[in-house]
């Protein structure tokens, strides 16, 4: 994931490598024959869900509908959310610390033919659910919740440790 101008501003202005909590967006998008789109990361090398951090004035649905054409060169319209959820803080190799609250969203092919559109995947194809790469559990799980028409799903807040 490259790093927006608004992020590299705010820590240019004085954050330098402090938390920094953004709003991420993940998009499962499935296309008519019901498979998932997935790309491989330049980063890391592993299949992946598409996301991304939503700019400012963004709404969350435009971000996921962003990312997906920037990445893929795929369109798509979101259906439904799936999850919300405040993932743990990471540190990059630079000493950047971020915490991303996510909102899943699963979405549904429009149009376009799937390719590594924008350098931040190296490759890009469509996976029926039953034949999927290797996933990291941040994956599989939102391509699980995606195929099911439960109720959006989200941590359950924890009890007062005081009551």
């Amino acid at each position: 994931m490259s790093t927006p101008e608004f992020i590299r501003e705010i820590r240019a202005a004085g954050a330098g490598h402090l938390l920094l909590l953004l709003p991420g967006v993940t998009a499962v998008v499935f296309d008519d024959g019901g498979r998932v789109l997935l790309g491989r990361r330049a980063d890391t090398g592993c299949w992946s869900v598409v996301g991304g951090i939503a700019e400012p004035g963004e709404q969350p649905a435009e971000t996921a509908v962003r990312e997906v054409y920037e990445e893929t060169a795929v369109r798509c319209v979101p259906e439904r959310v799936v999850l919300v959820q405040m993932l743990e803080p990471v540190t990059y190799a630079n000493g950047d610390v971020c915490q991303y609250q996510d909102i899943t969203f699963r979405c549904r092919a429009t149009g376009g033919e799937a390719r590594a559109a924008d350098g931040e995947l190296l490759e890009v194809a469509w996976f029926a659910p039953d034949a999927l790469p290797p996933l990291e559990p941040f994956a599989l799980n939102r391509i699980h919740r995606s195929l099911g028409d439960e109720p959006t799903w989200f941590e359950p807040p924890q009890p007062p440790q005081n009551a």
